[in-house]
Formats: structure tokens, sequence, C-alpha cells
């Protein structure tokens, strides 16, 4: 089977990283005083009756209810004054309380001696204290309890203002977080803070022609002048174009960082929410922003969210994105010529974007950030590394020779996880084996439990040792890695290849050579086990396109010759019209339907003939993986009797046997 799709993490180092702007929490300091004052004043207001009373010249004691039942009927009492459960009165002679030889002296509490007092009913009523009071003759005052108007207020309004209060206070700070009420309509991009530490190039590795890009917009922003001057006008914007992963955004915080500059961040779906015009008042916000802080920088992540291509969408009339991306063109016109505010976008869809958002003054420079080749890859890791302790048996050259195709992000990712697994290990130091094991789990996929079927088993160790067999055979095919039969993702089996050195352009006989090697592990079922599995469909899948682009679009057939038959296959939710069709006839179609099939045929006939002049080495290989579950490059040579040199004779391929009847 071919290897796994490079479908790894994006490049972590991307600015998103950074907090986003927004009110701080309230500032208890600047009113703690006044919340300080305002409980004075409800506590004074609360306890003046007490305060009061306290400055009486005869301040009442306190007696138990049996002393007042007893000053009562000894006719001391003159006067009382009931109210709710406390009864409050005057005697006629003075009162000693509490009297000599009491416990409560031994207690510590001090006697004293009053005219007036304070006792407290019991809490079963009495009906016979109203007819005692009056037989010895006491003038008895009753009052109703009124409410402290104080607390009245504060039970009636006290929850209303507390409400309005939070209402004010979180409104405030709304009002911080979005500009305002109605801040729906400013921009959420994330401004750096240029005390922060800073990106510059030396931190963005493998990318050298998209650096010498950038550093006249650096210069430009440094100096602008220099240019003003002369009458010289520097790219309103650039768009940074590549595969994801490759370090987009952080080119974008390294020109920041170099040039000393304002940088503002901000996802291009973060322009659009479901409130109708927000995108455009957000993009007039943003970019008003900017100007106010020129010279500066604003940088659009992933701007096909918001740049496809306008009117043939399957959205209403009136596209919400549509108006965002009508704002955004009409801000980058109204630029001034002396205004020092360039905009920096990322997208690795550059199909998508409409036209008048790439036309000269506004998007007039296109940077590509490509994978990096070797010594990108080299300085890459060199990078990645910085601060891991490596062991001395790890060499960062071959790293970079081995991981072909890898992008920065993948770099990063291989690094990190072979601290893991050292980590994981108990290891001081990072070491070859730690690069190897994650380089596996990063290419191959996470390991899962092997295979408890031994029919399975045996059917999946013959699939990839045709793989493995027939690369190892046949001039031109890319280098075996590794075979293993223990699952890895939702494969049961891999067989992964190594490229020798990065490829740009793709010649007939490597294309076909790569089919063949395709086709090798449903040829070896056919082969060894005599029926075939639904193993396969993986690798049926990509040789089919490959053999159809080979014919209708790189001019690779014999029938077709040079002609171009390929499909506009843009869908319509990418912005273009529905109404696209093949641009060709329905006999044409069934012609490049049968060259297709012939050149599948004729890969899987020389796939069959090799693996039959060549069953005791498939055998070999086979029980090698039974019995070792993996096999490295060497011992696939080994077994297929090929020299590790690629001076040295190889086997010559037999011409495939199109009498043969294929398997339908």
């Amino acid at each position: 089977m071919f290897p796994p799709p490079n479908n790894r993490p994006p490049d972590d180092k991307t600015p998103g990283g950074g907090n986003r702007p927004g009110g701080s929490g309230f500032d208890w300091s600047r009113y703690i005083w006044l919340i300080f004052l305002g409980a004075l004043v409800l506590w004074s207001l609360f306890r003046l009756p007490d305060m009061v009373n306290s400055v009486s010249p005869n301040q009442p004691i306190t007696i138990p209810y049996s002393l007042f039942y007893e000053q009562v009927t000894s006719g001391n009492v003159s006067e009382v004054v009931l109210q709710d459960a406390t009864a409050t009165g005057v005697f006629r002679s003075a009162v000693v309380y509490p009297p000599d030889g009491s416990p409560l002296l031994q207690q510590g509490v001090q006697q004293r001696e009053s005219r007036t007092f304070t006792a407290t009913l019991l809490p079963i009523s009495d009906p016979e204290l109203p007819q005692i009071l009056r037989d010895n003759n006491v003038t008895i005052v009753g009052r109703i309890t009124e409410a402290n108007p104080i607390l009245l207020f504060l039970l009636n309004f006290g929850p209303l203002v507390l409400l309005i209060g939070f209402l004010l206070w979180s409104t405030r700070r709304a009002q911080r977080q979005m500009g305002g009420i109605f801040g729906f309509g400013r921009t959420q991009a994330r401004q750096y803070d240029p005390e922060k530490p800073k990106v510059t190039f030396a931190d963005v590795a493998g990318q050298d022609a998209a650096k010498r890009e950038l550093v006249e917009i650096v210069d430009f922003l440094k100096d602008p002048d220099k240019y003003i001057a002369l009458g010289a006008r520097i790219p309103r914007g650039v768009l940074l174009v590549g595969p994801p992963g490759t370090g987009k955004t952080l080119l974008a915080r390294a020109v920041a960082g170099e040039a000393n500059v304002p940088f503002f961040s901000i996802a291009a779906s973060e322009f659009v929410e479901m409130f109708v015009g927000v995108g455009a008042s957000r993009v007039r916000d943003l970019f008003g922003k900017a100007k106010s802080n020129a010279p500066a920088i604003v940088f659009i992540d992933e701007v096909d969210a918001v740049g496809r291509h306008r009117g043939a969408g399957m959205g209403g009339g009136n596209d919400e994105r549509e108006q965002t991306l009508n704002q955004m063109l009409a801000e980058m016109d109204g630029f001034d010529q002396n205004e020092s505010v360039i905009v920096m976008a990322a997208t690795n869809r550059p199909d998508v974007l409409d036209p008048a958002l790439l036309r000269p003054g506004r998007f007039d420079r296109q940077v590509t950030v490509g994978l990096p080749d070797r010594t990108g890859r080299h300085d890459m890791l060199k990078v990645h590394v910085r601060g891991k302790p490596l062991s001395d048996d790890v060499n960062l050259e071959e790293l970079a020779k081995v991981t072909v195709g890898f992008s920065g992000a993948d770099i990063a990712n291989l690094a990190n996880e072979a601290a893991l697994h050292a980590a994981r290990h108990n290891r001081k130091r990072i070491t070859a084996e730690d690069f190897s094991e994650a380089f596996e789990r990063i290419a191959l996929g996470t390991e899962a439990p092997p295979l408890s079927n031994e029919k399975e088993r045996r059917v999946v160790a013959y699939h990839e040792a045709g793989h493995a067999m027939v690369a190892a055979l046949l001039p031109g095919a890319d280098p075996v890695f590794k075979v293993t039969i223990i699952p890895r993702g939702m494969a049961a089996g891999v067989t992964a290849f190594q490229p020798e050195d990065d490829r740009r352009l793709y010649s007939k006989e490597y294309l076909l050579t790569r089919m063949v090697v395709g086709l090798g592990g449903r040829a070896a079922e056919e082969v060894a086990i005599g029926e075939i599995t639904t193993g396969a469909s993986n690798d049926l899948q990509q040789v089919t396109a490959t053999a159809k682009r080979m014919v209708s679009a790189w001019g690779m057939s014999e029938a077709f010759g040079l002609l171009n038959f390929g499909d506009d296959d843009r869908q319509p939710f990418l912005g273009y019209s529905m109404a696209m069709g093949r641009s060709y006839s329905e006999e044409t179609a069934a012609k490049v339907d049968a060259e297709v099939r012939r050149m599948v045929d004729d890969a899987y006939h020389r796939a069959v003939s090799l693996l039959k002049e060549n069953r005791e080495r498939l055998d070999q290989l086979a029980a090698a993986l039974l019995q070792n579950e993996s096999v490295d490059r060497e011992e696939v040579l080994k077994i297929a009797g090929v020299p590790d040199d690629p001076n040295a004779e190889v086997v010559p391929v037999p011409a495939p046997d199109t009498s043969e009847t294929l398997p339908r």
C-alpha cells in the first residue's frame, strides 16, 4: 500500500496563541472608600436608638421575669410599657441587681442600681399578667413595633438597586470589551504587545526564498520615507500561499517582529456573525485601528473564509460573506499613498479567492511558502531541538533525509514526540531510537493491538509482502522503509516507503511503477492465497486516480496523446458555478474509461507476473512477517536478492501476460 497521506497537525507557532484584548475586572480600589462610608451610615442609622438610650442618665437594668413579677406584686412598679415580648418600666424605689449573694456576681456580672428596668416576658402567654398589673396600680402602656423605615426601604428597593447596579457593571464591562453596548461591530483582532518576546526571521527556518520576498516589506516599514521619496509604492497586500503547516502565520509574525510595528491578527471567520452587517463593520473598525497605529501590519489568517469567489455560491442574494468581502476590497483601495499599513493574509486555497482580491493594488504580491527541501528540514530540526538535550547518536542530517514531505509543523511534532518518548522511558537525553519511534508514529500511525485471527494475519502478511517485494524488484520504485503487519491507525498492516529525495516532477515510468507497486498487495493475495479480500480498497482507489490523471490530465496515454480531458472539479461550495460540466462527449468519456482500465490491468499483470517469478521469495518475506511482525529495509532487500546499491544489476521485470484473465 502507499504511505498514509500527510494529514498532520497544523503549525503550532501561530499568532492565535495570544490573549484577546478584553476589559479588565471591576476596580474595587476606586470605590472602597465609598462602600465603607455607606456601610458606616447604615450602621449608625440602625444603632441610633441604642445610642440615644446609652447616653440616658438612668440607664435601665435587665432583670429576669421572676424578679419583674416579684416587684409588681410587691407594689414597687409604677409604670410598664409592653411591646412585643419586652416589658420596660419604672420602679418606685431603686432596685439593685444582681442582689447580694447571687451566683451571677461570682460569674463577673456587675451589680447595678437603677429605677428603670427591662424584662423579657415568658414565651408562653400569661393571661393573668394584665390583671395583676391593674391590681397593683401599675400604669400599663402598650406599643406596636414599627419597622425601621430604612430597613423597609432596603427590603423594598434593595433588590432592584442591586439588579440595576449589576446591569450597569456588566454593561460597562461589555463596553470595555467590545467598544460599546452595540460592540458587535467592533473588530475581534488581537494586537500583540511589542514588549513581549518577538518572533524574528531567525526563528523561521527552511523558508529562505519566502524570507527574501518579505525583507523588502520590513525595510519599507522601518524606513518608508526612502521609498516615498523615489515615488515607489510598496505592495499594499502580501498573500502567503502554501500547504497547511508550512509556517505562513509564523512568517507574518516574524515580519512584525523585525519591523517592530503594531501587529493586528484575526482569523477571517471572526468577521462574520449571525447579525447582518457585523462583518463589514468589523472590517471598517479593524482597518481604522490599523490606520491610527500606522505603520502597522494587519494579518488575516485563512482569508479564503471570506475571500471566496463571489456570485456563484449557494447562499441567498444578500450573502453576509459577500458584504464582508466587498468592504474589505473597499478598505484596501482606500489606503492613501503615504499610509504605512500593510495587509498580510494566509491561505492554502488561492484557487478559490475572488479575482478582485488578487489584482494589483490589493494583494499584489504572492509569496509561496512550500514544503522545505532537505537543507530546509535540517535547519528546521536545529530550531526545534533547541533547548532539548540530545544523545550523541542523533544525526540531524539523516533525519532531514528521511523526513521527505514533512512540513514545519510535522518536524516540530517529530521533535516533540521524540522528547515525549524519551520522557516516557525515563531517559535524560533524547536518543536516535526516540526519533525513530516518533517518526514511525507520525508516518505510519499509532500502533493498535495485533490481529488475533491467524487467517487474517496470513492474508495481511502476504498483502504487505507483495507491496514490498514488487517495490524491491522494480527499478525506479521508492525504497521500502519498513513493512509491518501490526495494525497502524485504520490499516491492518503498513508498507512504508522512503523517497530518497524531494520530487517536484513525476515521470511516466515512475507513475507506472508506482501503480504496479500499489497493486502488489492484491496480486500477492491472488497468487499466494487464491482469493482476494477488501484489504486493497485504498490501493485500488489511488491506482485508479493515478491512471485517470495520466490519461485525462497529464498527456501520458498513447491513445489520446497530448489531449487534456480534465474535468473542472471545483465544487459549488467553494464559490464556483454549479453549471460546470464535462467538456467532452460521452463517447470520449467511454474511451477514457477504457484506457484507464487498460493501464490498471497492465499494471496488475506486471505485478502478478513478477510475484509468480519470485514466489519463493514472496513466501519467505511473508513468513518473516508472520514470525517477527515487522521487517526493515535491509531484510526485505536480502530476501528479494537485491543488493543495497543503486548501481548494481537489478532483476529484470518480466513482460505482462495480457492473456491472463483478471479476477472480477
